[in-house]
């Protein structure tokens, strides 16, 4: 097993209150942040791996299904989707993954009793720290990074399906191991996942490489609105309802689209408005790195990392354009 990064003691003291947690207590609910994806899926049914190993009884649930890409994952048919079924009970142990505030567990919030004691695992920077535990580390590449150091305290069998649970996020988080949180520790992680025999190659090709036909038709759209300001330094691109609707296109088929601007050489900050309801809109931030894109987001009541984040304001499009694209001009000055 490869060793720990050095963390600091706050960090460890957080990996010993973390697993008293989860072997103190039993009946479980797990659940990770709206529109999963690969590493709050990936963490989700690693940690219920986890529960089953030790014995403990456990339901994983999301607000909404699993993306059709990662319905491969060992144990992704078991995770409730809450706005089709809901669950006949409620809970009073959780473990909240990949959230980084208490509104991205959405309305699963209402399967929690009153008194509900909460083990928050993340690695947000904008996390605010909910919970009654929290497992929180920022300088990590992905949740699944946090599990395995967590994972480490117990007498776990490690196996294929939980190493393919945790290299997805690994892979997913990390760009295919190109952005610049792959450490030396993430390689590590995932090289010793693909010893357990984890194929790094299908996963890199299915979750990376491969795109829905609606992915492609909603793109089309979306680079048809590519708008440049600030020297070119700025660039973002918009999704409509309409577009969604002509499309077909669902949630998923949004990955990567935000990409695009930022990725244009020159592009400071890269940009997705998309329309979830009338006047409502979903911002995506991506950076190249010169600016925090978390505060920003967080400053719109959003969070998320210092290169990847995003946000929901109300209001019309041009309205919700300028007081996003105004508030960039001046983290770009």
């Amino acid at each position: 097993m490869s060793t720990l990064p050095i963390a600091g003691s706050t960090y460890d003291k957080q990996l010993s209150a973390a697993k008293t947690f989860i072997t103190e207590r039993d009946h479980f609910l797990v659940v990770a942040h709206l529109h999963p994806d690969g590493d709050a899926a990936g963490s989700t049914v690693a940690v219920g791996l986890l529960l089953e190993q030790l014995g403990k009884t456990y339901v994983m649930v999301n607000e909404g299904s699993i993306p059709r890409k990662l319905a491969f994952l060992p144990n992704a048919d078991d995770v409730v989707n809450y706005e089709e079924v809901g669950l006949q009970r409620k809970y009073n142990s959780v473990i909240c993954i990949d959230c980084a505030d208490d509104s991205r567990i959405g309305d699963v919030r209402d399967a929690f009793t009153e008194d509900a004691q909460i083990l928050n695992i993340d690695h947000h920077p904008t996390n605010d720290g909910f919970g009654s535990v929290s497992l929180i580390r920022t300088d990590a590449a992905a949740t699944v990074e946090i599990l395995y150091d967590l994972f480490q305290a117990f007498e776990l069998t490690w196996n294929q399906p939980l190493a393919t649970a945790i290299y997805t996020g690994l892979l997913t988080d990390t760009g295919g191991f190109r952005y610049s949180n792959t450490t030396p520790h993430v390689m590590a992680i995932a090289a010793e996942m693909l010893r357990l025999g984890v194929d790094g190659h299908e996963l890199a090709n299915n979750l990376l490489e491969k795109s829905s036909f609606a992915h492609i038709l909603l793109l089309k759209k979306a680079l048809s609105t590519l708008t440049f300001s600030d020297n070119n330094r700025l660039a973002w691109v918009m999704v409509t309802a309409a577009d969604m609707a002509e499309t077909g296109a669902t949630n998923e088929d949004f990955e990567g689209i935000v990409n695009y601007p930022r990725n244009i050489d020159g592009v400071e900050v890269g940009l997705l408005f998309k329309e979830t309801a009338a006047d409502t809109y979903k911002v995506g931030f991506r950076s190249a790195g010169k600016v925090d894109v978390a505060q920003l987001a967080k400053s719109f009541g959003g969070g998320g990392h210092v290169r990847a984040a995003g946000c929901t304001l109300n209001g019309t499009l041009d309205d919700v354009v300028t007081q996003v694209t105004e508030r960039v001009r001046s983290a770009l000055q």
